[in-house]
């Protein structure tokens, strides 16, 4: 790793892993960069309020700053306050999680969920977190609406998720992964079992504004034992009008303007 901006970027990625913060050692060691380079760049990300030191230890750690910069962003792209209400009625009426993911450039990012669950098992994500693609169904349901070489490329930049890490049935192969694929775009949702996590289920369809591109996704997860393949199916039809109408009503939304684009046209 070269240049001050990735190993500054690559700094702030490593700290929002440890909430409690990491010494300068590990830190320099976890990146491969020398001590000093690091020592330089954390007192620059301290004199501008990005990082803090503890008291404690002198363990470097985030401040809030980011967590308010990403908040206000979404505010202010209005996507929450638009399609809030179309996710609340789909999680209770399911009595599932109901999220909303946005593409953004080559991921998908989570930025509101509606937990429909009031009692019981309940699956409770991390949020703001990226969908890892190869093993969920919101990956599988955005790959399916791109050109399978770039649903290829795409997967192998982020790698193909292991089930030992994962779950159970999470595909081993570009092979496996392109079969779940192509049922998703035939029948214009994706159903995963087991493949991100032992003993959860999830449904998810593209959000396309334009009728063409793909600018999020709408999923539905639960516990394995209560939301089966039955169920997903039942509630399939109403997954796909929700998307419809989040697609409608965040069309405006800059967050739903920034679509997928082949890595050769992104400069």
């Amino acid at each position: 790793m070269s240049g001050v901006m990735p190993r500054t970027l690559a700094i702030l990625e490593r700290l929002a892993t440890e909430v409690a913060g990491l010494p300068l050692a590990t830190l320099a060691e976890a990146l491969d960069m020398p001590r000093s380079a690091a020592h330089r760049l954390l007192a620059d990300l301290i004199e501008q309020g990005y990082v803090r030191q503890t008291r404690e230890r002198g363990d470097y750690v985030l401040t809030t700053k980011l967590v308010s910069l990403g908040l206000n962003y979404l505010k202010r792209s209005g996507v929450v306050d638009l399609t809030q209400a179309i996710l609340d009625r789909l999680a209770e009426a399911s009595g599932e999680l109901v999220r909303l993911g946005v593409v953004d450039v080559d991921h998908i990012t989570w930025v509101s969920l509606s937990q429909g669950a009031r009692s019981g098992l309940r699956y409770d994500p991390d949020h703001g977190s990226d969908a890892k693609l190869s093993c969920t169904a919101s990956g599988h349901a955005w790959l399916s609406t791109l050109p399978e070489d770039d649903a290829i490329a795409l997967v192998s930049r982020q790698g193909i998720a292991l089930p030992a890490q994962f779950g159970p049935n999470a595909p081993v192969s570009m092979q496996a992964l392109l079969k779940a694929v192509r049922q998703a775009r035939k029948q214009g949702y994706a159903i995963a079992q087991e493949t991100y996590a032992p003993g959860l289920n999830a449904i998810s369809a593209p959000i396309c504004p334009n009728g063409r591109d793909a600018a999020g996704v709408l999923a539905m997860s639960g516990p394995a034992v209560r939301l089966t393949e039955d169920k997903m199916r039942q509630w399939a039809p109403r997954l796909l009008a929700a998307a419809g109408e989040v697609a409608r009503a965040a069309a405006a939304s800059p967050l739903f303007q920034r679509t997928y684009a082949p890595a050769e046209a992104v400069r």
